[in-house]
């Protein structure tokens, strides 16, 4: 791709995010009703490709399992406050209620208590218990020491996830996770992320990752471009890696590896242009978190918002726009993206001529800014 120069000794490529991009349609239409979203990796199938953040304003045991039934899969925080506190609930509240200049130091506050192993185990075995798929999130630098737990006690798909995640951390004051090694001998799938460029998403899918996370510091409860002036506009971002996942089936004999876009999807057409760009599936926070039944009441933050020495995020207030099911699979009363995210998928799909999320990563996409 060509590159622009920016100094006499600095060059780069124009990159571009998703409010850059627009979907062409073709020559030929299909109803939506032909249309199927229905997303599968590994063993596991689900109705729809939306993967709910690990994130605590998004996901709890309850939504997870709510979430499981409407087609997605919920991915618990596994060191989040259902994993630190028995009864998250009153603080959840006082979260929400949080004037917006104290939110950051109180997250931090709140956030250090231990994460309990039995409580993992304990929220693992409810989801699992009503029959959903269970996914759950760790950090790279907890994996080790809590993947146990979560597997022993019926997790079925873990994902790995940080702001950004290298299959060749190196350390100097611990050892880091051997993720080539890990991934081998476990015998569940795992997604790791976040993930934004070609050679990065080449060597995690070389060290055995089911699936990639892209993207970092896209994500609307992030500062990460503030803070550490990191950033890669996501539709670029989801185009490399899916590029890297076609040369990786040829080098592996057929090997595929799936591709989530994760973060900067606001509504539902954002989710729409994830997939032409080349991504299988999507992981949602904010769409979700204006969910009534959404454990931030209203409001959403991330891991980012409080870590301990360089917090990267916030809480931001986002609203309710209706209940998880309309939200998901609708019906909608709005007409701005913010519900019925299946839905507006379909329909965008048959506009365009396809029927199958893998066809629609053929669809013509156009610079739209």
């Amino acid at each position: 791709m060509t590159e622009v120069e920016i100094g006499r000794a600095k060059r780069g490529r124009r990159a571009y995010g998703f409010d850059d991009v627009a979907v062409v349609p073709s020559r030929r239409t299909r109803d939506p009703e032909e249309v199927s979203i229905a997303w599968q990796i590994d063993a596991y199938r689900f109705d729809t490709p939306f993967m709910a953040a690990p994130m605590d304003s998004v996901v709890s045991p309850a939504t997870a399992i709510q979430i499981g039934k409407l087609g997605g899969v919920g991915v618990l925080n596994l060191e989040g406050l259902w994993t630190r506190y028995e009864n998250p609930e009153p603080l959840l509240q006082e979260i929400a209620d949080l004037p917006a200049g104290a939110s950051t130091k109180r997250l931090q506050e709140i956030y250090s208590a231990p994460v309990q192993p039995e409580l993992i185990f304990a929220r693992i075995k409810e989801i699992r218990a009503a029959g959903v798929t269970v996914a759950g999130a760790l950090s790279p630098q907890l994996t080790a020491e809590f993947h146990s737990v979560a597997v022993s006690a019926g997790l079925d798909m873990l994902v790995i996830r940080g702001t950004t995640v290298s299959a060749e951390h190196v350390s100097a004051n611990a050892e880091p996770l051997n993720l080539k090694q890990f991934i081998y001998e476990l015998d569940i799938p795992v997604v790791v992320g976040g993930c934004a460029t070609y050679q990065a998403a080449l060597h995690l899918m070389r060290a055995g990752a089911a699936g990639i996370l892209v993207g970092f510091g896209g994500g609307s409860t992030q500062t990460t471009r503030d803070v550490l002036g990191i950033e890669v506009p996501m539709a670029s971002a989801v185009s490399d890696v899916a590029a890297a996942r076609r040369d990786y089936l040829d080098e592996s004999g057929g090997r595929y590896v799936h591709v989530v876009a994760d973060g900067a999807m606001g509504i539902s057409g954002d989710i729409t242009k994830a997939i032409a760009c080349g991504a299988d599936a999507v992981m949602i926070g904010s769409p979700l978190a204006r969910a009534a039944e959404a454990p931030g009441r209203g409001f959403h933050w991330g891991a980012e918002a409080y870590h301990a020495s360089v917090p990267r995020g916030h809480r931001t207030a986002v609203g309710t726009v209706g209940t998880l099911e309309e939200i998901l699979v609708g019906p909608s009363s709005s007409p701005d993206g913010t519900m019925n995210l299946a839905g507006a998928l379909r329909r965008a799909m048959g506009t365009c001529g396809y029927t199958e999320l893998k066809g629609f990563q053929r669809v013509e996409v156009t610079i739209a800014t």
